[in-house]
């Protein structure tokens, strides 16, 4: 095993310097040092550069598909770049042929990106089906108990944005497998803090953005798709740089899409975002995601010991097996107490009353204690 060597990753991220402690990366990561100096490569060339900078961007886009590969277990010819989640799950949902009564199978606690675009399938005659969460949790049995002879497709978070609930993908991928479900997964809040492996999970489709857990930039997210459910696909937007051979014989109009999912890539891309990406990606493969996810789930233990001390109800699973980097919880006045962290410059989130607490693999347990202090202080007060 690598040494944890926090002092030099905290080196990297120099907002430290602002005297902020940043527990807030479900909702979006700071940009570390790497990140800046590949966004800033790529800007002098095309500033003072090669300013044409196309072909050397192409080293860019592979070396990044292969840390993207290397992060979900597959082939770096199976990662295709998109501009967000949304923009990956659109591509599933619009591209499947749909016949009245199919079903389509969710929970009532996904982050609205996992549900819109397949209730937009209705159009179609596709009925939606919502499993029900357990005290924050999506039981297995429950979502054996919700499939029909119709279920086409099941879609779930990775990790539930809000009770930061971690879903057994394998366990549920060898449901769809059974029953001949399509397996899709939005990673958006798990992949770069928790180990994913589209094959064991036997995952058909996933779609994640790069701003979050990645630590890239906004506009800038992938997807991975399997040869199998690629070759169901239809797809709806397509555009010259999808085909195979696109640069050359230009005037050859043609439809002949690449045999990769490079194909829903459908012009120019983000080639500094997918810079950013590739270094962001880069730094948490050498860190190492089991690393990761041993520090960051020390961390959230830490947080949820914190809850029990100060009589907070905590939404998130207990065993770490069931959760990643988030730890959500519920108190009094819960509101004012996620401004008095926010005013000592202890950055979390408000989600539907609930303060979240969200580590990354820079943060330190000394970190998390001033979280504790800042919260004891406010309860000691009795003003809040």
């Amino acid at each position: 095993m690598q040494p944890y060597t926090l002092p030099l990753y905290r080196s990297w991220f120099p907002f430290l310097e602002t005297n902020k402690i940043w527990l807030n990366h479900a909702s979006i990561s700071p940009l570390s040092t790497r990140v800046e100096a590949s966004v800033e490569a790529y800007m002098e060339s095309r500033m003072t550069g090669e300013i044409d900078v196309y072909m050397e961007a192409q080293n860019t886009v592979r070396q990044t598909k292969i840390n993207l590969g290397a992060l979900v277990n597959a082939s770096p010819d199976r990662i295709g770049f998109v501009g967000n989640t949304s923009e990956g799950l659109n591509i599933l949902a619009n591209g499947l042929e749909w016949k009245t009564g199919d079903r389509i199978l969710l929970n009532d606690m996904e982050f609205p990106t996992n549900v819109v675009p397949f209730l937009n399938c209705r159009r179609h005659g596709v009925e939606i089906d919502f499993v029900k969460n357990v005290r924050g949790e999506i039981l297995l049995e429950d979502v054996e108990r919700a499939i029909t002879p119709k279920t086409k497709l099941l879609a779930i978070s990775f990790v539930q944005f809000l009770s930061g609930f971690r879903a057994d993908l394998n366990a549920i991928g060898a449901l769809c497998a059974k029953h001949g479900i399509i397996f899709c997964v939005d990673s958006m809040q798990g992949l770069g803090v928790s180990p994913l492996d589209t094959a064991a999970a036997q995952i058909d489709f996933l779609s994640n953005g790069g701003n979050k857990w990645l630590m890239g930039m906004m506009g800038t997210g992938f997807i991975f798709i399997t040869p199998e459910l690629q070759s169901r696909i239809e797809q709806c937007h397509i555009g010259w740089t999808s085909n195979r051979n696109f640069f050359g014989d230009f005037f050859n109009y043609r439809i002949d899409p690449d045999e990769t999912a490079r194909r829903y890539e459908n012009g120019t891309q983000n080639y500094c975002g997918i810079a950013a990406l590739q270094a962001s990606t880069s730094t948490l493969l050498e860190v190492g995601i089991d690393n990761i996810a041993r520090h960051v789930g020390g961390l959230t233990d830490a947080v949820i010991d914190i809850c029990d001390e100060l009589g907070f109800t905590t939404v998130t699973p207990r065993e770490r097996a069931k959760r990643a980097g988030i730890v959500s919880f519920t108190c009094p006045d819960a509101g004012r107490r996620f401004e008095q962290l926010t005013n000592s410059s202890v950055m979390t989130a408000m989600r539907e009353g609930m303060v979240r607490i969200a580590p990354h693999f820079y943060n330190t347990i000394e970190e998390i204690g001033v979280l504790k202090s800042v919260l004891a202080t406010g309860v000691r007060a009795g003003s809040l």
